[in-house]
């Protein structure tokens, strides 16, 4: 079984879908309720230049993806993005979203992000692991952010610099 990272095509929208709605359905890390389509990716993906989105698969089976979003529309803002990172329920647990997230970093270092940021469910420890592992830094809550199915939800805030971005 070979692992392989790489930047997403407009073919792999459907799988990107797939996994992004088993998120949805999990309910565990993100406010979105409505699953996405082939064609709602495909439309994310006309961007990627900007914000890149990137795939982890094996044997070219795709197994998660993860990307960079805007986070602010103020020139100031510019070198922030947001990120998401997804991975199939059969891929948790293996290691590949470290993998995934050290090579999004990477990317966004090559194209002159100098921080990410992102929020979490309290309750997802284990993407808060995850952010934990690849460098991020936990800087505060947002409580009552959103609601999910009727309740209320907190998000914890991660960020994470990239030094040599910062000048």
């Amino acid at each position: 079984m070979t692992i392989s990272i790489r930047e997403a095509v407009e073919g792999d929208a459907a799988m990107i879908a797939s996994i992004y709605n088993q998120g949805i359905d999990d309910r565990g890390a993100t406010f979105e309720r409505e699953p996405r389509s082939a064609e709602d990716i495909a439309g994310k993906l006309a961007d990627r230049e900007r914000y890149p989105l990137l795939v982890i698969c094996e044997d070219e089976v795709v197994l998660g993806w993860a990307g960079l979003s805007s986070y602010r529309p103020r020139e100031c803002y510019a070198g922030i993005a947001e990120f998401s990172i997804y991975l199939d329920r059969s891929a948790r647990g293996r290691g590949l979203g470290r993998q995934l997230l050290t090579a999004l970093i990477d990317v966004a270092r090559k194209r002159g992000y100098w921080k990410l940021v992102s929020r979490i469910f309290p309750f997802n420890t284990g993407s808060r692991a995850l952010c934990r592992a690849c460098g991020f830094r936990e800087v505060g809550t947002y409580e009552k952010h959103g609601r999910l199915d009727g309740q209320w939800r907190d998000v914890v805030i991660v960020e994470r610099l990239i030094p040599e971005n910062v000048t």
